[in-house]
């Protein structure tokens, strides 16, 4: 079955950056579109970045040109690339599929604060 096991996640100060790494097995990963998600406290779930299996993205409007995300079939790896981090940025962040989009990981916390 789909597994997803989120990492990198961490403290850091407002502007600072983080790599956030996803682990993925149980499908076969080059063929499906992979995205980031993030929950902060006391708010729904929001989509943050996708990416296509052909390596098209497409983000959210608040973390346009600060985030990027890209994917490593080799590694069945897929990243998402933070920087300029704000604390609204604060949340935890999942990845997921479209290969089984009920199928989360533990999710990474990440938190920006002075």
């Amino acid at each position: 079955q789909v597994q997803l096991v989120e990492s990198g996640g961490g403290l850091v100060q407002p502007g600072e950056s983080l790599r956030l790494s996803c682990a993925a097995s149980g499908f076969t990963f080059r063929a499906y579109a992979m995205s980031w998600y993030r929950q902060a406290p006391g708010k729904q779930r929001e989509l943050v970045a996708h990416i296509t299996n052909g390596g098209s993205t497409n983000y959210a409007d608040s973390v346009k040109g600060r985030f990027t995300i890209f994917r490593n079939n080799a590694k069945n790896t897929v990243y998402l690339q933070m920087n300029s981090l704000k604390p609204e940025d604060t949340a935890v962040y999942y990845c997921n599929t479209n290969r089984d989009s009920t199928s989360w990981g533990q999710g990474t916390q990440v938190t920006v604060s002075s």
